[in-house]
């Protein structure tokens, strides 16, 4: 049984959003100025292996401009390829909860009431969620939707010790548990959470990847972001991957993979990302995943050809 959401045959972002808000929303990289405890010490000082000198913000607007500007700017230069008006307001850069409370409902407040902000979007690690900071969460999912995205790359403690992510996998469970709900009551905080995971982490067997998608089905989860593994310049994963290289996908066993993932997760989680966005004068492999849009065309082609829900109940 082949089974889609609209014209694609998964449940799409774009499907999602246009259903719930009539109209696709561009989503602006902001930088709030922030670092992380795995770079300022606290945890360590590189980073996670992957991770680039921008924090995964390397799309984002200078961090020397306010919020507004920072909105404004994004505003301007998706003026050539989105004519709507509303917004997604993506703090991307580093840690976007490690920060004084006070520093952040300032930040926070100051993006949400934009009047073109529809929804704010909040990408952090689940060590870095206090009490008092998941109820400033709470109180700005009042007044428009709020997301937070916790990046959980794998559920192997192998891999997540070798790419230095810094937190055990009881950490991730507690932060889901606490983003949607509270103490003894069970009060709901409802903030929606999206996962972001790495696909093909040197010496991952398709197996265990698909075993980080099952475990996921069963957390409170509302969307996931699939990120084929990027090799970034000025990286220590770079420096390892140059000394001696590990195995990357061609294109078409990516397409194969990422099928058997969509096929695999809960039908009713939404799928943010199916590639990368490494910046072209930072990738150092796979280079083939530069050209975007060729990606994301010759996977729906895949998939017209594919039925990857063959025999599954949807």
């Amino acid at each position: 049984m082949t089974v889609h959401w609209g014209e694609k045959r998964y449940y799409s972002l774009d499907y999602y959003l246009k259903k719930t808000y009539g109209e696709k929303l561009y989503k602006i990289s902001l930088d709030g100025g922030m670092t992380c405890p795995n770079r300022d010490g606290t945890l360590g000082t590189h980073g996670c292996i992957f991770c680039s000198h921008g924090g995964s913000g390397d799309f984002a607007a200078s961090r020397t401009l306010s919020v507004t500007e920072q909105i404004e700017a994004g505003k301007q230069q998706s003026a050539k390829k989105y004519t709507g008006s509303s917004y997604i307001a993506y703090f991307q850069a580093y840690t976007n909860t490690y920060a004084s409370l006070e520093y952040l409902e300032t930040l926070y407040m100051e993006a949400i009431t934009h009047p073109d902000i529809r929804i704010l979007s909040i990408a952090t690690r689940p060590d870095c969620l206090s009490e008092k900071i998941l109820d400033l969460l709470e109180n700005l999912n009042r007044i428009k939707p709020v997301w937070v995205e916790l990046g959980l790359q794998t559920i192997h403690e192998e891999s997540a010790r070798y790419i230095r992510r810094g937190y055990e996998l009881d950490c991730f469970d507690r932060a889901v548990k606490q983003l949607k709900e509270i103490g003894i009551e069970l009060r709901k905080r409802g903030i929606d959470v999206i996962v972001h995971t790495i696909l093909c982490l040197p010496n991952e067997t398709e197996q265990d990847i698909l075993k980080t998608i099952e475990y996921l089905n069963h957390q409170d989860i509302q969307g996931i972001k699939l990120q084929l593994l990027h090799v970034l310049k000025d990286t220590d994963l770079a420096d390892i991957y140059l000394a001696s290289p590990f195995y990357i996908p061609t294109p078409e066993e990516y397409y194969q993979l990422l099928g058997m993932c969509i096929s695999h997760l809960r039908p009713d989680i939404v799928i943010h990302r199916l590639t990368g966005d490494g910046p072209k004068n930072l990738l150092i492999a796979p280079l083939w995943t530069c050209n975007k849009r060729q990606v994301l065309n010759q996977f729906q082609s895949y998939l017209k050809t594919h039925d990857i829900w063959q025999g599954k109940e949807c």
